[in-house]
């Protein structure tokens, strides 16, 4: 078992001081959006060994049978399949999509071709992975997942007193289906009939007049309003009334599987997902926009967002199973009351949110964690238990 330090990602939309108050640092006046506990080569976790340190995903390439375990290497190769995180949104979050793995790699295949270099800003495939992921709220967490039904859309959009509501609709009510969705979804962001910023302007006008007056749905014109606010003149903002509003609790889980458009909107949590940092974007943001490549792989078919209920297989510990072979997420939480055994297997991570914890693995010691510390446990380290007062989340593969 190694103690592990996280890779900070400073995103524009990130917190200042959530992510380094989780983690015992002083912020420095830069946003903090990330931290990442793992092994993606474009920002490797920092391994602490008796040597020296190195990467994680070095650590993991130099012996793979001992730290993946024999099943996990079978099945997913000399990687790591998995990337813990914990996010602190300040601001929205792009409007985007992650690609399947079939996607990803005939765009990682197609960029590589092009002789686009791996770093690049303008590289939409930095891997040849799907990116599902799974977010785990520490506190309030808003976002928008997924499309509403298309007729509740319309509803939305019906006497809102500007030509860009008027037509969206009309696109809407022709076709009350996906391909219906579609059509508006691509209409509103392709660059030969995206709205300019003054047709945005008159919707979001629009939208606080209405709020103003009366809403019928005052939470869908406060989110326009507010993505007008961060992002002036951004289609991202109108998008919006397409799409599924969530809010999760502290303690609530959210899916979010390949294809599926989201935007996080503000809050901090915990996220897991497949081993990728593939994003293509089509607004809200300041970085690479690929609305091509994000129309290529949305799935336009209304659904209403996947929350994810833990299941209780020991009783300090609620595990939550996404739909996917790369990963699984447990959160335990420890009272003193002697040694917790934590379920799972293979390579796991373990990160102290709360508390002061000893984490002991089966063959190789114990390590004392407190809150914002974290440990990476090969899987030839065997079972894991844990004492102490506090709150622990792991990851593992199923």
């Amino acid at each position: 078992m190694y103690r592990i330090h996280p890779a900070l990602q400073h995103y524009d939309w990130g917190s200042t001081t959530a992510i380094p108050d989780a983690l015992g640092l002083v912020p420095d006046g830069r946003p903090v959006a990330e931290a990442w506990f793992g092994a993606h080569t474009s920002a490797p976790s920092r391994v602490e060994l008796p040597s020296g340190a190195c990467g994680l995903d070095q650590l993991v390439a130099d012996d793979p049978g001992h730290v993946l375990g024999s099943d996990v290497a079978t099945r997913f190769g000399k990687q790591l399949p998995y990337l813990l995180k914990l996010i602190a949104a300040h601001r929205p979050v792009s409007l985007q999509v992650h690609p399947s793995v079939a996607s990803a790699e005939r765009g990682f295949a197609a960029e590589d071709a092009g002789g686009v270099p791996r770093d690049a800003a303008h590289r939409s495939y930095r891997d040849r992975n799907h990116k599902p992921e799974l977010v785990y709220a520490l506190t309030r967490f808003d976002a928008m997942v997924g499309f509403r039904a298309p007729r509740r859309a319309a509803e939305l959009l019906d006497g809102l007193d500007a030509p860009l509501a008027e037509s969206l609709r009309a696109l809407l009510v022709a076709d009350p289906g996906s391909t219906g969705v579609r059509t508006a979804f691509a209409w509103l962001l392709s660059p030969q009939t995206r709205p300019d910023a003054d047709q945005v302007a008159r919707l979001v006008e629009a939208c606080a007049a209405r709020l103003e007056a009366g809403s019928p749905s005052p939470r869908t014109d406060r989110t326009v309003i507010r993505l007008a606010q961060t992002n002036p003149g951004d289609v991202g903002a109108v998008t919006s009334i397409l799409l599924n509003p969530v809010t999760l609790r502290p303690g609530e889980a959210l899916f979010v599987p390949a294809g599926c458009v989201h935007t996080y909107l503000s809050g901090f949590g915990v996220e897991i997902m497949a081993n990728s940092d593939n994003v293509l974007r089509a607004g809200l943001t300041s970085k690479h926009v690929d609305v091509a490549g994000l129309l290529e792989n949305v799935d336009t078919v209304a659904a209403p967002p996947i929350r994810i209920a833990p299941e209780r297989g020991f009783s300090a510990t609620e595990t939550f199973y996404a739909p996917v072979d790369d990963f699984e997420l447990s959160i335990t939480r420890l009272s003193d009351e002697g040694e917790t055994r934590i379920p799972g297997r293979g390579p796991r991570i373990v990160l102290c949110l709360e508390g002061d914890v000893t984490v002991r693995t089966q063959n190789d010691g114990d390590v004392r964690l407190v809150r914002g510390e974290s440990a990476f446990v090969p899987a030839a380290d065997g079972a894991v238990t844990a004492r102490g007062d506090g709150v622990l989340a792991q990851a593992d593969v199923p």
